[in-house]
């Protein structure tokens, strides 16, 4: 088995196990904002992911630093399985468990994550228009935007939708013509 596979083994289970709680107690999308959060914290400091990934730093330590930063801002059955990762030695899986909770609940909820990438900062009534149409093209009933930009795009924007990527950029049209020109 490899890395991957082993580590979708654990996770899975984990994240699952967290949805179930989360819908028995009809809190599936208060969880979903306080993953989200947590995500957002592990990306933005590096040094509290690799603290609480380190195998050896203790757990007793761990414990503390999740209860000052969480404790009174999430809620209590996710610290809760916070400190049952910490228990079980698995918080080197936690990032990956919350991403694929964030998967759990867009299914559960219909929604759609479409990956936008720009040449520039996207305005709000431009990721209006970006959501109309992904929501047109997949029925979705809510769209969630990852936006990120590219400089060498020179324009536009390119969409990826799980496996499907819709090329609007500069770039991409540039790349058509030049294809096209020369099987011509």
């Amino acid at each position: 088995m490899t890395q991957n596979a082993v580590s979708a083994a654990i996770v899975e289970p984990y994240a699952e196990a967290l949805m179930s709680v989360a819908q028995s107690n009809n809190i599936t999308n208060e969880v979903g904002e306080d993953v989200r959060g947590i995500l957002e914290m592990l990306q933005s400091s590096d040094d509290l992911k690799e603290f609480l990934t380190n195998p050896l730093t203790k757990a007793e330590a761990k414990k503390g630093v999740l209860e000052q930063l969480l404790q009174s801002k999430i809620q209590p059955y996710l610290f809760n399985f916070l400190m049952l990762l910490v228990d079980r030695r698995r918080t080197f899986l936690l990032e990956a468990i919350c991403r694929h909770y964030q998967s759990l609940l867009r299914k559960l909820n219909n929604t759609i994550l479409a990956e936008v990438i720009s040449a520039i900062e996207l305005n709000e009534s431009q990721r209006q228009q970006i959501i109309a149409k992904v929501q047109q093209m997949t029925e979705a009933n809510q769209v969630e935007l990852a936006a990120s930009i590219d400089k060498d795009l020179i324009g536009g924007v390119i969409i990826k939708i799980g496996s499907e990527v819709l090329d609007a950029s500069i770039r991409g049209q540039l790349r058509r013509m030049t294809t096209s020109l020369m099987s011509a």
